[in-house]
C-alpha cells in the first residue's frame, strides 16, 4: 500500500565497559597435574563472568524514542509504528528507479493498447455490458463505484493468502493489473457524464464557493495514505510490505485516505449538485468506510500488540485523539509534513488543477 522509507530509530549509547569503573576479580584457578597428554595450552578457560546488575539494567533507563519530527514521544511508550512520508536521498538506488520508470512506461503502453483504445482493447466492451443494465447515468455510475470496489477490497482482504501462494511481486502485479483498468473507467465515466444526471441545487455562482471547493479539493490530496508515497513497492521494484505508520498525517487521523476521500467527495458533489455526483460519492465513500474497517483488522492480525498500542493513540475522526490527549504532537510537528513527497503532492495537485481541461479533452475523445 519503499523499504528505505522505514523509520530509521536511533540506536542507544554504547554501553560502558565495566574496567572503566573497577577491576574485575578472577579467582586463580588451582593449576591441573601435569601430564605429557595435556599441555598448559590445552588447559580449558573458566566461564566468562556475568554482566553486574547495574549493567543489565541500563536499557531500561534509556530515553524514550524520539519522533523523526524532533520532538519526544510525551508517553513515554516510544513509536511503534513507522515514519511516514521520509524520503532519503542518500537511501535511494538510481537504477531502482530507472527501473520504475520503465515498468511505469511499459503499464501505460499496455492499458492502452489492452484496455482504453476502442479499436484494441476490451474497455469498451466492458462498459457496454455495465451500460446494459440500465440507461440511468447513476445506476452505471454507482455500479461502476461498487466493481471497483469489490475487486479492489476482495484483493487486500486476499493479499495474505495470495501473497503466500505467488508472492508480494507477483500478487502486486496483479492486484494493479486488475484495479487500475477499472479505476480508469470509473474516472472516465464520471467525467464524460457527469453533468448528465438530475439538477438537486445549483450554487456555483455564489461568492466563495468556488474557492471553498478549491480548497477543499486541494487539501484532500494531503490525507494520502502515507503507502502511496511508496513507489517503488507499488511498482512491485521493491518488495511490498503491509505497513503501520504513526507519524505525519497518521497522527490526525488513522486513516487518511478515508478522509481525504470524504472531503474531495463533498466539494465536488456541492459543486456539481447532481444525482450523477450523489451516486459516485456514496460508492466512493461506502468503499472508503469498509476499507478503514479492514485496514484495521489487517493491521490487527499483522502486528497484534504494537497495532492496539497504535490504536490507542490515533482516531479516525480527525483531530480527536489530540483533542482527548491521547496524541501528543511533538513541537516541530510541522517538520513531519517538510518533505519531498508533500512537495511533490502540492506540485501535482495544482498540476493538475490547470489541467482540468485537457484531461477533460482526453476523456471526450472515448466513447465512454
Amino acid at each position: 500500500m519503499a523499504s528505505h522509507l522505514r523509520l530509521h530509530l536511533a540506536a542507544p549509547p554504547p554501553l560502558p565497559y565495566p574496567h572503566h569503573h573497577r577491576r574485575l576479580q578472577f579467582r586463580r584457578l588451582p593449576q591441573p597435574p601435569a601430564s605429557p597428554l595435556l599441555s598448559p595450552a590445552r588447559v580449558p578457560l573458566p566461564p566468562p563472568l556475568p554482566l553486574p546488575l547495574p549493567l543489565l539494567l541500563v536499557r531500561s533507563r534509556a530515553r524514550p524514542v524520539r519522533a523523526v519530527g524532533g520532538g519526544a514521544e510525551e508517553d513515554g511508550g516510544g513509536l511503534v509504528g513507522e515514519d511516514s512520508a521520509a524520503f532519503r536521498l542518500g537511501d535511494q538506488s538510481l537504477a531502482s528507479w530507472a527501473y520504475f520508470g520503465g515498468i511505469l512506461a511499459a503499464v501505460l503502453v499496455a492499458l492502452n493498447v489492452l484496455w482504453i483504445d476502442p479499436g484494441t482493447g476490451v474497455g469498451t466492451q466492458f462498459l457496454d455490458a455495465i451500460a446494459s443494465v440500465s440507461d440511468s447515468h447513476e445506476v452505471v455510475m454507482l455500479l461502476l463505484t461498487i466493481i471497483f470496489a469489490v475487486v479492489h477490497s476482495g484483493m487486500a482482504i486476499l493479499r495474505e493468502s495470495g501473497e503466500g501462494i505467488i508472492g508480494e511481486r507477483a500478487y502486486r502485479v496483479l492486484f494493479a493489473g486488475i484495479s487500475l483498468p477499472l479505476a480508469v473507467t470509473t474516472i472516465v465515466y464520471f467525467i464524460n457524464h457527469r453533468y448528465d444526471g438530475t439538477q438537486l441545487w445549483q450554487v456555483q455562482s455564489i461568492s466563495g464557493i468556488h474557492e471553498l471547493v478549491w480548497f477543499s479539493s486541494f487539501i484532500s490530496f494531503f490525507f494520502l495514505y502515507p503507502s502511496t508515497f511508496n513507489l517503488l513497492e507499488v511498482a512491485a521494484v521493491d518488495k511490498p510490505k503491509l505497513h503501520m505508520w504513526e507519524t505525519g498525517i497518521m497522527r490526525i487521523t488513522r486513516h487518511p485516505q478515508m478522509v481525504g476521500q470524504i472531503i474531495w467527495c463533498l466539494a465536488h458533489t456541492l459543486w456539481i449538485g447532481n444525482s450523477v455526483a450523489v451516486a459516485a460519492s456514496v460508492g466512493l465513500i461506502g468503499h472508503h468506510l469498509f476499507g478503514a474497517w479492514n485496514g484495521d483488522r489487517r493491521l490487527a492480525s499483522r502486528y497484534g500488540e504494537s497495532f492496539e498500542v497504535l490504536k490507542k493513540r490515533t482516531s479516525v475522526f480527525p483531530f480527536a485523539a489530540i483533542i482527548n490527549g491521547r496524541q501528543k504532537l511533538p513541537k516541530d510537528y510541522y517538520k513531519e509534513f517538510v518533505r519531498l513527497p508533500y512537495v511533490a503532492i502540492t506540485a501535482l495537485t495544482l498540476g493538475a488543477y490547470f489541467a482540468h481541461p485537457l484531461m477533460q479533452a482526453s476523456s471526450y475523445q472515448l466513447p465512454w
